[in-house]
């Protein structure tokens, strides 16, 4: 019993019971290192430390406490860390060669995100709403980066810059064995003179296990405004919200997990399985490069995706466009987009030309009513089944 109350006070007092059972780990505030989180304050030195720290300890908890005023991101991304390529602002490190200490590690917010900003430019040509400016605001646990990073059209580039990613590793095809993100906003600069990002928001392609729930990847400002007649311009730098996990690795779940205004909005792999994805403002919004083991997607929400699901056709961030990707997307409820952004309008439901795809599946637009295409270019292998034309 007084173990147990011990233990019970030591949840209460710091977050975490210490119970060491061979394998060490550290739960640690990324205050304790100096993250000030007032929106102005450059924070990337704090929370790289915390990140560092809990990495020496053998794995753990980043957690980053709510702000109003969010977490800024300035310091320019690294090109490469001890020899291994970075091209990040923030990084995990990667694996040593000693297998046991492989790190599990969870970057943890205080509260589960509110989903989707700002997605469209309503203005007064449009009779059934009135010109609208969307306000933005900080209510989930934010990570924000206001640097410009420079300009990628090369999509055979290994990297892309990115806010956040995981190193590769040396001696294992992965960087990181486990990685958990939770409750946390991360968002690139929207440049307002190009309007397009040129970041990428998270590259964790070199984790072998991936979870992250409750997440939201996108822009640091409003994709449109009316009155300034801006709207999200077509991106031709190679960038995407998440980066999941490459070809090989052994699990990824998502769950409720939202990207906005990328070129690419999700890069997924094999044995993906996740239950709930936003996918707004996307040129291309689910983009597959390896599924040789099978990915179920129970339900994706689209809205203004220039294409909705599509294929790797070159090899592009270091991966490689794979001929094995079988998959199924029981529900996508979208909406075309009629108003701007106009580059974001949706043009294909499934972009397959090359047929690299087997998959199945089912689609209904929730605005106009049951009544909008959802066009297939190629897939010869895709099954596409509207969902108010199920028999009885």
């Amino acid at each position: 019993m007084l173990a147990i109350g011990i233990c019970i006070l030591g949840i209460v007092s710091h977050g975490l019971c210490d119970m060491k059972a061979g394998v060490t780990g550290s739960y640690t505030s990324i205050v304790e290192f100096g993250a000030k989180g007032d929106g102005v304050t450059d924070d990337t030195e704090a929370i790289q430390a915390a990140i560092q720290h809990v990495y020496d300890q053998g794995g753990g908890t980043v957690y980053i406490p709510f702000s109003p005023k969010g977490y800024r991101i300035a310091r320019p991304a690294q090109e490469s860390i001890d020899g291994k390529p970075c091209k990040s602002q923030l990084y995990i490190p990667s694996e040593k060669s000693d297998a046991l200490r492989l790190r599990n590690i969870c970057l943890q917010g205080e509260m589960p995100v509110r989903q989707l900003n700002s997605y469209q430019v309503r203005g007064s040509r449009n009779k059934r709403f009135p010109s609208t400016e969307f306000p933005m605001a900080i209510d989930n646990c934010v990570i924000f980066s206001d640097w410009d990073a420079p300009a990628n059209t090369n999509a055979c580039n290994d990297r892309p810059w990115a806010l956040i990613s995981v190193l590769g590793g040396s001696d294992f095809a992965f960087g990181l064995r486990n990685l958990t993100v939770r409750n946390l906003e991360f968002r690139v600069k929207l440049n307002k003179e190009l309007m397009y990002p040129t970041s990428s928001a998270a590259n964790f392609k070199d984790t072998s296990r991936l979870i992250v729930e409750h997440c939201y990847f996108g822009l640091t400002d409003n994709i449109g405004s009316y009155s300034q007649k801006k709207a999200l311009a077509a991106n031709p730098c190679y960038c995407a919200g998440l980066i999941a996990s490459a070809d090989q690795n052994d699990h990824q779940v998502f769950r409720s997990v939202g990207v906005q205004g990328f070129k690419y909005g999700f890069v997924f792999g094999e044995r993906v399985w996740a239950d709930y994805l936003h996918v707004h403002n996307c040129e291309e919004g689910i983009v597959f490069h390896d599924s040789s083991h099978l990915s179920h997607i129970s339900y994706v929400a689209a809205s203004h995706n220039k294409i909705i699901v599509s294929a790797l056709r070159q090899n592009t961030f270091g991966l490689k466009a794979s001929t094995n990707i079988f998959f199924r997307i029981d529900d996508i409820d979208f909406e075309p987009g009629s108003g701007e952004p106009e580059a974001y309008r949706l043009k294909y439901g499934v972009y397959d030309p090359d047929n690299r795809m087997t998959a199945r599946i089912t689609y209904h637009s929730g605005y106009p009513v049951d009544t909008a295409p959802f066009p297939l270019y190629g897939g010869k292998k895709v099954q596409l089944q509207k969902f108010s034309d199920f028999s009885e």
